[in-house]
């Protein structure tokens, strides 16, 4: 199992499963508990965490997204760049690559294909309008949503259209069925490149395979350079012309007969999907191809001798020869006279213009010491903070790398002054609220964390990362770690069972703990506790140890509650009556039971309940619940469960006299019976 599914990265992330593997990087479904949303998290491969090169592509696309906004482009909500883990979390795309949509579906519809293609252009001109190039365009760098939506993703190699970096790595970098003849070259790159690559996704959809296909890269990187595609439509006829004639442009070798901007190719796209017919003139001025030498191919037997009339109507036509003469004559002196004017200034133009040389990558000291730049050019130099290119380097340059210009001519060096460096700020002790509105005064980005400190006061930061007073760079995120109190150590749970109310709550507190009262009535089932103690807790102390803070269930005795069994006059005649159980004169309850006419008979009282330890009842029968008669005295012990009787009348009829006592022994006014005093136990 994958190390880090079912982890939780920075206290945050909670990292579900792996969605996509990659070259550098490995992606994973996660949940983001802060924002409660889904999202994708991008993490480094451990073997490439040393790796500079590796780890700069990896930064590089997070600072590349993270200054894009668009529809069609993926979202960048949170970046970590950790010594032991980095990683990128993004907006989490339900959906599938371009490349599966194609494998699965074959050619796809014409008009798919164009959908498709302007959504893919418009997040690239947008990214192009940022100064940032892609260079990685491919159907499995593009996601298709269920609602036909698309998403430009990985940059990982994107350029910053001013930088041009001082490595050999960069250089033919890309997936090479997509890549531009220029890219596979090693050459400076710009926004043509991306709509080379857009090219050939437009070839793969329309064809359903890709435009160049060989046994190994390197093959497929040759034909890139030299040969020139098979047509769409001599693969695919139902293609329309126009938009044979769209791909083919895009796809155009020389960067400068291609589209020169997404939005040329947005243009022509739109103006094709309202008129399918309509198509295309593209017309290139050099003509690259060699001279073709066409052989002498008159037929002299084929010459007929022409008749009298053919004869004078030679005649005629040969006599305007000397008048059509002199007009030629006439003409090639003006064109000579025209020449000698202006071709020599023509010459002397063009031999006064020489190429700009590549300066970038250069050190300026080198460059003011070299005679064949300092005689032939003028410069002028703006110095900037760069943090690619070491100082004093040229990283720009305002005329590109062989344009013609003027000898003698002015250019503008932009030279590395290095790393823009900024101190961070020392906001250790400071509340959060102030601690943020400094470093955001001072440029920075910070991000709050929180985490547990038996040093600083809740509320108040610890810690920042990088740590203050240290210089960075351009990334100017920050962490700023806030505490969140002591931390909280893991307890033991005490028995607080069996104790007086305030006495396990005092227990509990010691411990750190949280005591959460609740009452409860004993059963049979349960041991005997006085009123006020606890007779139970959750958790028990048979638990493993909790954290401080945590609440403590604790179950208060508020009494105890019996079922009291009684029994009643053997000669009972009334088939219905009520029979009653009475203390301190108030009748607690009142319950009816038919019995038959003969024999004794038991009444169960059930859930009597009572806060003292014992209690003494009187039990009473009625046949209206108007007139009571007792027939019974019983004290109930609450603590041990024994019923005792302390007077019963087995003879219903001797009951003559109505019970109007108001003493609840029931020792007085009532008259006949059997006085004998028995127990019965109850056991609890």
């Amino acid at each position: 199992m994958d190390k880090f599914v079912g982890k939780r990265l920075d206290g945050r992330y909670e990292i579900k499963e792996i969605i996509g593997v990659g070259g550098m990087a490995v992606v994973y479904k996660a949940y983001d508990n802060q924002e409660n949303r889904t999202v994708a998290v991008k993490i480094l491969k451990e073997e490439f965490i040393s790796n500079e090169e590796f780890v700069r592509r990896f930064k590089n696309e997070s600072k590349a997204i993270a200054m894009l906004s668009h529809p069609n482009i993926v979202k960048v909500y949170d970046v970590s760049f950790g010594d032991l883990i980095q990683y990128i979390v993004m907006e989490y795309i339900d959906g599938i690559t371009l490349k599966e949509y194609i494998e699965h579906e074959g050619s796809l519809r014409w008009k798919d294909a164009v959908h498709f293609t302007i959504q893919i252009l418009k997040g690239l001109q947008h990214a192009h309008d940022k100064g940032i190039v892609h260079r990685d365009v491919k159907p499995q760098n593009i996601m298709v949503l269920p609602d036909g939506t698309i998403k430009v993703t990985d940059f990982g190699i994107a350029r910053f259209a001013r930088s041009e970096q001082r490595t050999i790595t960069d250089k033919a970098i890309g997936s090479v069925h997509y890549i531009s003849p220029e890219q596979a070259r090693g050459e400076r790159t710009d926004e043509k490149t991306d709509i080379y690559s857009v090219g050939v996704i437009l070839y793969e959809m329309l064809t359903g395979q890709l435009p160049f296909q060989a046994e190994n890269a390197v093959s497929v990187a040759i034909m890139q350079l030299q040969r020139e595609p098979q047509l769409p439509t001599e693969i695919n006829g139902s293609i329309p012309l126009g938009l044979e004639q769209i791909t083919m442009h895009a796809m155009q070798k020389n960067p400068e007969r291609r589209y020169q901007s997404a939005s040329e190719m947005l243009c022509d796209l739109g103006a094709f999907r309202k008129d399918p017919s309509l198509t295309f003139d593209y017309s290139y001025f050099v003509d690259d191809s060699p001279t073709k030498f066409v052989p002498n191919s008159f037929d002299y037997d084929s010459v007929q001798i022409p008749d009298r009339e053919e004869t004078e109507e030679v005649k005629e036509k040969n006599n305007m020869i000397p008048i059509l003469a002199g007009i030629a004559v006439t003409l090639v002196v003006a064109i000579v006279i025209l020449a000698a004017i202006f071709v020599p200034k023509l010459f002397s133009k063009s031999n006064s213009e020489i190429e700009c040389p590549k300066f970038i990558g250069q050190a300026y000291d080198d460059i003011k010491a070299n005679t064949e730049y300092t005689d032939n050019f003028k410069f002028e130099t703006e110095w900037q903070s760069n943090n690619d290119y070491e100082y004093g380097y040229v990283y720009e340059q305002s005329k590109a790398e062989g344009q013609k210009v003027k000898k003698g001519a002015t250019i503008t060096l932009y030279i590395s002054k290095g790393l823009s460096t900024k101190k961070v700020p020392d906001v250790y002790g400071q509340t959060e609220s102030a601690a943020v509105s400094k470093l955001k005064a001072e440029g920075f980005k910070p991000t709050v964390e929180e985490m547990p400190s038996d040093d600083v006061e809740a509320g108040k930061v610890i810690k920042t990362d990088p740590q203050r007073t240290e210089v960075v760079g351009d990334n100017l995120d920050i962490k700023v770690y806030v505490s969140s109190g002591k931390s909280l150590k893991n307890v033991s749970v005490p028995s607080v069972v069996g104790m007086k109310q305030a006495d396990a709550e005092k227990e509990l507190k010691d411990k750190n703990l949280v005591a959460s009262v609740k009452e409860k009535l004993i059963t049979a089932d349960d041991k005997y506790y006085p009123v006020g103690y606890v007779v139970k807790q959750e958790p028990d102390t048979g638990s493993a140890q909790i954290p401080e803070g945590s609440t403590v269930t604790i179950y208060v005795s508020s009494g105890v509650s019996l079922d009291v069994t009684v029994d009643l006059p053997s000669d009972c005649q009334a088939s219905n009556y009520y029979v009653s159980l009475w203390e301190n004169n108030a009748n607690m309850t009142a319950e009816s039971k038919k019995l038959n006419t003969s024999g004794l008979r038991e009444y169960t009282f059930q859930g009597i309940s009572s806060k003292q330890e014992s209690a003494t009842y009187t039990v009473k029968i009625s046949t209206d619940q108007k007139d009571y008669y007792r027939v019974a005295q019983i004290t109930v012990n609450f603590k041990t469960g024994r019923v005792t009787i302390v007077r019963k009348i087995d003879d219903y009829k001797a009951l003559n006299d109505k019970d109007t006592s108001s003493d609840s022994s029931g020792s007085s006014g009532t008259t006949g019976g059997n006085n004998t005093n028995k127990s019965n136990t109850n056991n609890r």
